[in-house]
């Protein structure tokens, strides 16, 4: 296990620019599981897409019209979604905000 934290802290991450008004940091992962914070800009959002990960996502604070499968809902702070593999769906911040996502297995891609 002494290749992976088992502990992390937020502050001791580096926050990565991945679209514009949206940036990411890992905050923790194993092969089979990883945690990442997400920070919206009030407007920006992930484009629809696909993967095979199951996605688990809650708004840490924000706004967001998040579509899942065709189906919009606005979800605030203290809301959460779940995303079953190969689902398309995507979010909006309609105010800045953050996300908490927990994907299974990791995303390589984003490390």
């Amino acid at each position: 296990m002494s290749e992976h934290k088992l502990f992390g802290k937020a502050d001791s991450v580096a926050w990565m620019d991945v679209a514009p008004g949206t940036k990411r940091r890992v905050l923790l992962h194993l092969p089979e599981l990883m945690q990442v914070e997400f920070k919206f800009e009030k407007g920006a959002g992930g484009a629809l897409h696909s993967h095979p990960h199951i996605q688990v996502s809650h708004v840490l604070e924000g706004r967001f019209d998040v579509t899942i499968d065709g189906t919009t809902q606005t979800l605030e702070q203290g809301g959460s979604f779940i995303v079953p593999s190969g689902l398309m769906h995507g979010a909006k911040a309609l105010i800045a905000g953050r996300l908490i996502e927990v994907f299974t297995p990791q995303r390589d891609e984003f490390l």
